[in-house]
């Protein structure tokens, strides 16, 4: 496995032909975080009170899991933490994360089709 091979399967992410599930996307979100390394402690767990999820004027990273409603961002951002603390808990290491990352992609190109040809489409914020 190379960062190479990591890097293409990231950019074939966003070339899928059709969405995939939520749990498809978080588990490809948690690896992607496991992968590049990243410390789920230094991350801002989305919190109870935070209010500027739940006003529209306020939400400015586009959501990935739940559409275009910005009040669901709280609830998303709280998967989000709990699929990547799962990969934590399980120790998957980064080179793991690759391999699984790498897999997973190849797994949805067939499942939701792929198109090389069409523009890495944003799969939503961090």
């Amino acid at each position: 496995m190379t960062g190479a091979q990591f890097q293409e399967a990231v950019k074939a992410s966003r070339q899928l032909k059709a969405k995939p599930s939520n749990d498809e996307l978080l588990e490809l979100y948690a690896l992607f975080k496991v992968a590049n390394g990243e410390d789920i402690s230094k991350s801002t767990a989305p919190g109870m009170f935070d209010l500027s999820t739940l006003h529209p004027s306020t939400h400015t990273s586009p959501p990935s899991l739940t559409g275009n409603k910005p009040t669901d961002t709280r609830a998303e951002g709280k998967a989000k933490q709990k699929a990547w603390q799962k990969e934590v808990d399980a120790k998957t290491t980064p080179a793991d994360a690759e391999k699984r990352y790498v897999a997973l992609v190849e797994q949805l190109k067939k499942t939701h089709g792929y198109d090389p040809s069409k523009p890495a489409e944003a799969v939503g914020g961090s």
